[in-house]
């Protein structure tokens, strides 16, 4: 939970570089609360028919849009990619594949273009 904390206090700091398991941690705690947000919707009631979803979860993806996207671009940065190559998945099948490559990639010893490996700084 630390992990989905700290993303969330870099709200929008797509500078720096974020480790594996930042990243990880922020995208399992994120699916978990839209998993919660989505019951929710359907508990209360409120979720449109035929989707499932409703507006808690529109709001909880809509809020995590940013921090998201800002913790991608840093985990890119860790292993030595410009947060521009997230665009990579505007490519069909190809795209995602390589980014999930990326993003599973150990980061790049030592200090890089983007700052001090953030894995080496906490040890």
């Amino acid at each position: 939970m630390n992990w989905y904390l700290k993303v969330l206090k870099q709200y929008a700091d797509f500078s720096g570089r974020a480790r594996r398991k930042e990243y990880w941690m922020f995208v399992l705690f994120n699916m978990i609360f839209a998993i919660v947000a989505m019951i929710l919707d359907n508990v209360l009631g409120i979720a449109m028919e035929g989707i499932g979803y409703g507006p808690l979860y529109g709001l909880y993806v809509l809020a995590m849009l940013i921090p998201g996207l800002a913790v991608a671009v840093r985990r890119l940065h860790d292993v030595g990619k410009s947060g521009w190559m997230i665009l990579i998945t505007l490519i069909p099948l190809i795209g995602a594949i390589w980014l999930l490559v990326l993003m599973v990639t150990d980061s790049n010893p030592g200090e890089n273009q983007y700052g001090q490996n953030p894995k080496e700084a906490t040890v």
